[in-house]
């Protein structure tokens, strides 16, 4: 007679310990190591706990699968709070037993503890093993938008660039204008951009509040906090006319998000001061993330845009960016 082995799995909190294990279980599936990533994940859920939820599976007191997730709030122009699942993963003689699943659980119900009613997650359309997984445990495809944009070194674009719109150029939405091409200027010529700094917050607010009419400072400033702790990055900008911070942009580079392994840079937020529409603000400030990821040699810039937020899919389209070839995934948590 079969005998049947049983698994005794226990669920629990991500530790700082577990770091090794995690890394060896990712390089399996991925092929290589991804430390530097890890360490940055767990290293920001120390940080921010109450932003970041992460657990382990444990066996016979080994790691055998784990799950990495964090609330977004302000992302994407999002309103009510959800989770992304950032990470998961399971040792390769654990495939199969349900750790996926098991770890699934626990986050479902953290979630629900906290009062956040979504899951999210996004893969490649061609990744069958996950978007397999992904069917199987109740999620479906998002309404909306991923796009992306190769940023081929940071090399010059017209439609990105130039400090004025082509005839045929589309109208910038709330941060551009149409006038005579000028191949001889740049975006970024006209307005100056900078590294976000502390002392950028009021003002980053002040923006916002004038776009959204909501005031959304802790989001805002709890991005602020990360992109000094990643100074040496320069992600997140500033526009300034006359002086006067105008427009912002909050951005992230981490390529171990959603089982990437290529560099991509994540654009969370754009924002220009509606008196300052039609100065290309939002193309100047487009222009210098492209040249500076560029520079530390990321290939593509991606961002999710709301279903209704039409404006700022025209504006994207417009300026180089097309549909990603990864798909978003949504599920309640019920």
């Amino acid at each position: 007679m079969d005998v049947v082995a049983v698994r005794h799995t226990e669920v629990r909190r991500l530790a700082r310990n577990d770091l090794d294990a995690v890394v060896d279980i990712d390089a399996v599936a991925e092929g290589r190591p991804r430390r530097a990533y890890f360490e940055r994940r767990l290293a920001a859920a120390l940080r921010e706990p109450s932003l970041h939820v992460q657990y382990a599976a444990i066996e016979e007191g080994a790691v055998v699968g784990y799950i990495l997730a964090r609330i977004l709030e302000g992302e994407f122009g999002r309103v009510a709070p959800a989770l992304s699942i950032d990470a998961i993963g399971a040792r390769f003689d654990a495939k199969g037993a349900g750790i996926g699943r098991r770890l699934l659980t626990a986050l479902r119900g953290d979630a629900k503890g906290r009062g956040i009613g979504e899951l999210r997650t996004q893969a490649a359309w061609n990744n069958h093993p996950m978007v397999r997984w992904l069917d199987d445990n109740g999620f479906t495809v998002s309404a909306n938008h991923i796009v992306d944009c190769s940023v081929a070194g940071g090399e010059y674009v017209p439609s990105r660039d130039d400090a004025h719109a082509g005839a045929t150029a589309s109208r910038e939405i709330d941060y551009g204008d149409v006038r005579a091409n000028d191949f001889e200027r740049l975006a970024r010529d006209d307005v100056e951009i900078r590294a976000m700094e502390p002392g950028d917050l009021p003002d980053v607010v002040r923006i916002d509040f004038a776009i959204t009419g909501s005031d959304h400072r802790d989001y805002l400033r709890r991005k602020l906090a990360e992109a000094m702790l990643d100074s040496a990055i320069r992600v997140s900008l500033t526009a300034r006319l006359d002086d006067l911070i105008v427009g912002f942009m909050t951005a992230r580079v981490d390529p171990g998000d959603f089982g990437r392994t290529e560099p991509v840079a994540v654009l969370d937020t754009i924002g220009v001061h509606p008196e300052f529409r039609h100065r290309r603000v939002g193309h100047a400030l487009l222009s210098q993330l492209f040249v500076n990821m560029g520079a530390l040699r990321v290939e593509r810039v991606e961002t999710i845009v709301a279903p209704h937020d039409l404006a700022l899919l025209g504006f994207l389209y417009a300026t180089g960016f097309a549909p990603s070839q990864r798909i978003p995934f949504a599920r309640g948590v019920a």
